[in-house]
């Protein structure tokens, strides 16, 4: 197969030993081939206008601007856009958030190469590729009730040890009006406690450390 008509992937990962070994792994393959690397979100952007490749593999975890507001970026810019997100991150937010960004595909770094090289092919041809414990986690995140920017905003304090009264002070709004989103995230996450509350939002990918 002739060069031309390779499929033309860029490479988004801010660790130099990965872009290098998935490049190995692309570039053994006569009908794809990488054209292009970016360290970060903003230089995926960047590149993505320079090179507009057939896919992008999008890692989430990056310096500067993390891979779900380059897809979201990207996407909004180019709607035909086709990205894959390749990960480590496998909790069901991260998933939800990707996929939500404008993602067509979601895999994990722990893939084998023939998934990737799969992977690859399905999306070019306009079809999504989730394997089936990503699509599992991905039904799960759906069956809960969605979180507001407000209540995300108050349960990563939370998770970070803040009282009510930090949090209000913080945000600048009263005390019982954070007692009351404190409730309804624990109604919508089914704890019992602020400490479970947190458990589940680091299990599942919504707040962190």
């Amino acid at each position: 197969m002739e060069q031309t008509t390779a499929i033309r992937v860029l490479l988004v990962d801010d660790h130099a030993i990965v872009q290098q070994g998935l490049a190995v792994i692309i570039n053994k393959q006569a009908d794809m081939t990488v054209v292009g690397k970016a360290k970060s979100g903003i230089e995926a952007i960047n590149l993505f206008r320079q090179l507009q490749p057939d896919i992008t593999l999008m890692d989430l975890r990056m310096p500067e601007m993390d891979g779900v507001e380059a897809i979201t970026a990207i996407c909004a810019e180019f709607n035909t856009a086709r990205i894959i997100v390749l990960t480590t991150y496998d909790s069901d937010e991260d998933i939800y958030r990707g996929l939500r960004a404008g993602a067509k595909g979601y895999l994990l770094k722990d893939c084998k190469p023939n998934e990737l090289r799969t992977a690859i092919r399905t999306v070019h041809n306009g079809q999504q590729y989730i394997p089936p414990n990503v699509g599992a986690k991905l039904a799960q995140r759906m069956s809960h009730p969605e979180l507001t920017d407000r209540e995300l905003e108050i349960l990563q304090l939370i998770a970070q040890g803040m009282s009510n009264l930090e949090i209000g002070a913080a945000l600048h709004i009263t005390e019982n009006t954070v007692k009351s989103n404190v409730n309804r995230i624990l109604s919508k996450l089914g704890a019992k406690d602020r400490t479970q509350a947190t458990i589940i939002a680091l299990k599942r990918g919504i707040a962190n450390l």
